[in-house]
């Protein structure tokens, strides 16, 4: 009886840590920008977060959803990427309006002027939804061509993580411009670096294709280097720090 009782909880317990697990896969990945999307509404400056972040992970996770028409991988990781991709839309919508209202300068950059020097820093929206939409069709038409190839698909899921992995560079290289972490979310980097560690240890119990769990540990490399440049940006500031620059990071830590 007390045998029946205790395999009852552990079942009962097993199922709990299968549907936190679940959930953290989920949704965990929104989460990092919450901090980062309120930093922005509440300063009305979207200087500090690049929206190149945007662009690796709306491109990684199209990329990752056609890979999974060649070969399946768990329901979890596809709700994960749709998730993904609406969370990237509001941050680049929200960025936007942001960057619009505070430009001085007034002329517009449209996605169909095919301008190379103004690729991803349009004025509205709308380009953003164009570009993204072109890309999908593109990647989802050559998928379907190929999808029998078996280089073609396994190629179409290094491509998908190895661009996730690449989520961190374009904030690494805006802070390194910058020569300063100001207007980056701390919060998020941090999130960044929990939630990738805890995905890459899914990837690896799960036993997901090899390609999820080395672009993870790329991925978690990454986010080490960037809360470096957070301590190094302010053990020894490249750049004088104003008196509103002060207020506003201590603001932050508070």
């Amino acid at each position: 009886m007390e045998d029946e009782m205790f395999d009852q909880i552990v079942a009962v317990f097993h199922s709990l840590v299968t549907w936190v697990a679940a959930g953290a896969m989920v949704f965990g990945g929104l989460v990092p920008y919450i901090p980062q999307y309120r930093d922005i509404r509440r300063t009305q400056n979207a200087e500090g977060f690049s929206t190149y972040v945007c662009l690796v992970l709306l491109v990684a996770n199209i990329l990752r959803i056609l890979f999974r028409f060649g070969r399946y991988f768990e329901t979890l990781l596809l709700w994960q990427s749709i998730i993904m991709i609406c969370t990237m839309l509001i941050m680049l919508n929200l960025c936007t309006s942001v960057r619009t209202a505070t430009e001085l300068s007034t002329k517009r950059r449209s996605f169909i002027d095919f301008d190379w020097s103004s690729f991803w820093l349009w004025s509205r929206f709308l380009d953003y939804m164009q570009c993204v939409l072109s890309f999908t069709l593109m990647a989802a038409y050559a998928t379907y061509l190929f999808l029998d190839s078996m280089l073609f698909v396994e190629t179409l899921g290094f491509l998908a993580v190895f661009t996730e992995a690449m989520l961190g560079t374009p904030q690494l290289y805006c802070n390194y411009q910058n020569k300063s972490t100001e207007g980056m979310s701390i919060k998020m980097v941090l999130m960044w670096t929990s939630g990738d560690t805890f995905k890459t240890g899914y990837f690896l119990l799960t036993q997901a294709p090899v390609q999820f769990w080395t672009c993870g540990l790329l991925q978690v490399f990454v986010d080490f280097t960037i809360l470096f440049q957070v301590y190094y940006y302010s053990r020894f500031p490249q750049k004088p720090v104003s008196h509103a620059t002060s207020h506003t990071t201590s603001a932050k830590a508070l």
